[in-house]
């Protein structure tokens, strides 16, 4: 049998078919480590083979195969830093919320997460989250946030799951789509969610006020169908979002800013950071590329990984 893996608990997966019937199913041994150099073989969104179990007891299965995805963003192990966690698979877009607090977003973590979906090939959108909670001045923050994201070619959206603001676009985005929500715990993912669909139910929990961070509400990542012909993947909050699998001279060309501009450098290698001639680097002293993505990029290619969780917003 054929179905689509809709939650992923670690060992067992929630497997639909295309009647609606969903089975429980797990891998074997052998299969989680065949040539599969991440932590779950199995992702949500995967599209699988499966033999029911005769005998059992309810419906449970054992994957056999694992089509061909179509695409699927990960990010770093937390334990195994050389290997990685697939967040989602065979996803058409993958919706970024970003919160200037309560949690504080960084540009540097957009920027990851941006590569990311740049490498993987998914279409990225942000949406600038809890706009009722800003003030003028941050307001204005997030307007030059927005701008600096929409100059670049990214799609942005300012959205309030407590006002409703924008939750019809958003759902003019999602229809006939499989979309991912992801960002830190505590930007209101599965708040989101609930004012998108409200017969959903997603468990939703308070900003500790202590350390002014989220909760971890979703433990795993989980499909739902919604009713207006949509399908969303809800996933954990990300602290942390290393880059893998990529090469220097790659990167560069996942900023598409930096990639437009390249065949204006002397060399066709160039790294951008000390070579003569350099496009992207004359571009960044006429004000035409944003220091903090610069900064980003730099950052990403000299392979810090930590900095960014506590560095500042500064164009600088």
């Amino acid at each position: 049998m054929t179905g689509t893996v809709y939650k992923s608990t670690g060992s067992w997966y929630t497997v639909k078919t295309e009647d609606a019937q969903t089975y429980d199913c797990r891998i074997k041994g052998k299969f989680r480590i065949r040539g599969i150099r991440s932590t779950n073989p199995v992702a949500v969104g995967d599209v699988v083979d499966f033999e029911p179990e005769t005998g059992v007891e309810g419906n449970t299965g054992i994957i056999t195969h694992i089509h061909d995805r179509k695409n699927y963003i990960v990010r770093k192990s937390v334990n195994l830093s050389r290997q990685k966690h697939i967040i989602a698979s065979n996803i058409d877009q993958v919706f970024l919320l970003v919160t200037l607090k309560n949690p504080v977003t960084l540009t540097t973590f957009i920027d990851r997460f941006l590569v990311t979906a740049e490498a993987y090939d998914i279409r990225a959108i942000l949406l600038f989250n809890k706009s009722d909670q800003y003030d003028r001045e941050e307001f204005l923050e997030v307007k030059y946030l927005a701008d600096m994201y929409r100059n670049i070619g990214y799609e942005c959206l300012g959205v309030s799951a407590l006002t409703g603001k924008n939750t019809d676009r958003l759902k003019a985005y999602m229809k006939d789509k499989v979309s991912v929500f992801s960002g830190h715990s505590g930007v209101g993912k599965s708040t989101l969610i609930n004012a998108v669909e409200p017969g959903l139910g997603l468990k939703t929990a308070e900003i500790s006020e202590q350390h002014r961070q989220g909760q971890h509400t979703t433990t795993f990542a989980e499909m739902f169908d919604l009713s207006f012909g949509a399908r969303i993947i809800d996933t954990p909050g990300i602290k942390g979002f290393g880059i893998i699998d990529m090469e220097k001279e790659e990167l560069g060309d996942y900023f598409p800013e930096f990639f437009a501009l390249k065949s204006g450098c002397r060399f066709n290698n160039c790294l951008h950071v000390e070579e003569p001639h350099c496009a992207v680097k004359q571009a960044l002293e006429d004000g035409e590329i944003s220091w903090s993505r610069y900064k980003s990029y730099l950052q990403i290619l000299e392979g810090e990984e930590e900095n960014y969780r506590t560095d500042n917003y500064g164009e600088e």
